[in-house]
């Protein structure tokens, strides 16, 4: 894909469903007493795996024109049995939720993966699940895919959550639902909460006390209509676009505004970004904005602590920022994330052939900002997320830039450049 440098980017772009409130609409529609109708669904790879593992469990979900879903429920207990392997995909948020939910069925179950991603551990949610009373074996003692899951007797327990297991809080929380007596889970910090939001959209009984959440067992979920906002992790490509093309001014359309979510827009603003939200309102539980961003000057900010679980999925796009900011943008604590092994090294040495002064450090970046970049041939890493970062600092590049393999966009938004070039 070649990027040119543009001299002002302007107009208004719509970004597709947040990929984490879409995975668990299906999954509770599905879980739910009912006809439940989605609106914005994201329609990537990941989300597909979601219902199809759902629909060989006899659940019928029927995939409508514009990105809506019709889903016939079959109620908390009303799964069924599936006759072949569930085959989770490339999709880790996918596996997560659906062991909570096949950690309280009546029926036994394997769950597997792509080849591609059959390597990652899945130990941290399997753990609390067993200490739960779930019966799930695999290999490396139910680390590695796939994942037979026999029935069992779930109750419920007390989990304490570190700012590096936040992952496990859905599965844990889903599979109370099943569980006798209370399950609850104490947070370092505050993690993302759609499922705790949708659960209760739904008909669940979640207790929310600051960083303490408990579900319980229940009789039912019930269908609802649910409106899914825009995922800002894609909103934050166009934004950060905006902020440091010249003459740029961008409005993005209906974005998610869930404060576990809006890390980047926090850090955007201590660098001196201007950045207003107007329409605030509320969709299915979901705080929902638009979000304008109009060229700025950035100045450099330290980031780091209980803020990284906020942001973590936009540190590339953030590097590119702060590569364009005035002084020294450090990026700290993030040893642990998934970011810190797969990403930070493919940025550092991509916005360095750039021209741009960054450097990885043992739990993080630190960039020396205001250098100009020059366009030149970035390789992708199989990397979405890069692919999009990259693609944000040639628009500002002198020259051309050109990006290796980018089609592998399109596991997250396959319109990308589109929308990129309609601005």
């Amino acid at each position: 894909m070649l990027i040119e440098q543009r001299d002002t980017l302007r107009g208004e772009v719509t970004v597709p469903g947040d990929k984490s409130v879409s995975h668990r609409a299906i999954l509770f529609g599905s879980l739910a007493k009912g006809t439940t109708e989605i609106d914005g669904l994201l329609m990537n790879e990941d989300c597909l795996s979601t219902i199809e593992c759902l629909r060989k469990m006899q659940v019928g979900i029927e995939i409508l024109p514009g990105n809506k879903v019709r889903i016939q429920g079959k109620g908390l207990y009303g799964l069924k049995a599936p006759t072949t392997v569930l085959n989770a995909g490339r999709s880790g948020t996918a596996i997560r939720l659906l062991l909570g939910v096949l950690s309280g069925q009546p029926f036994n179950t394997i769950i597997t993966r792509d080849d591609s991603a059959i390597k990652k551990p899945v130990g941290k949610v399997v753990k609390p699940l067993r200490q739960m009373g779930a019966l799930i074996a695999g290999k490396e003692d139910g680390n590695l895919c796939p994942l037979s899951i026999n029935p069992s007797k779930l109750k419920g327990i007390t989990y304490d959550s570190s700012i590096l297991t936040t992952e496990v809080k859905s599965p844990i929380l889903i599979a109370g639902l099943y569980a006798d007596g209370e399950t609850t889970i104490n947070e370092a910090v505050k993690s993302r909460d759609h499922s705790e939001l949708m659960l209760n959209y739904f008909g669940a009984d979640l207790k929310i006390d600051g960083l303490k959440v408990t579900s319980r067992k229940i009789e039912n979920l019930y269908a609802q209509h649910v409106e899914i906002p825009g995922d800002i992790s894609i909103a934050a490509y166009f934004i950060t676009a905006g902020l440091l093309a010249p003459n740029s001014d961008i409005t993005i359309k209906n974005v998610g505004l869930n404060p576990t979510r809006t890390g980047i827009l926090d850090v955007y603003r201590s660098m001196g970004a201007k950045i207003e939200i107007s329409n605030e309102r509320t969709m299915s539980n979901e705080k929902v904005g638009d979000i304008r961003v109009v060229s700025s000057s950035l100045n450099a900010v330290d980031i780091g602590g209980e803020i990284i679980p906020r942001l973590v999925d936009e540190i590339p796009v953030l590097a590119v920022a702060a590569a364009m900011a005035k002084g020294t943008t450090t990026i700290k604590n993030l040893t642990g994330f998934k970011v810190k092994d797969s990403r930070v090294k493919p940025i550092v040495t991509e916005l360095s052939k750039m021209g741009a002064s960054i450097r990885e450090t043992e739990d993080g970046l630190v960039i020396e900002g205001g250098k100009p970049l020059k366009g030149t041939v970035i390789e992708s890493y199989g990397d979405y997320a890069i692919v999009m970062a990259m693609s944000v600092a040639g628009l500002i590049a002198e020259g051309e830039t050109m990006i290796r393999k980018a089609q592998i966009v399109d596991v997250a938004f396959p319109d990308f450049f589109t929308h990129l070039n309609s601005i």
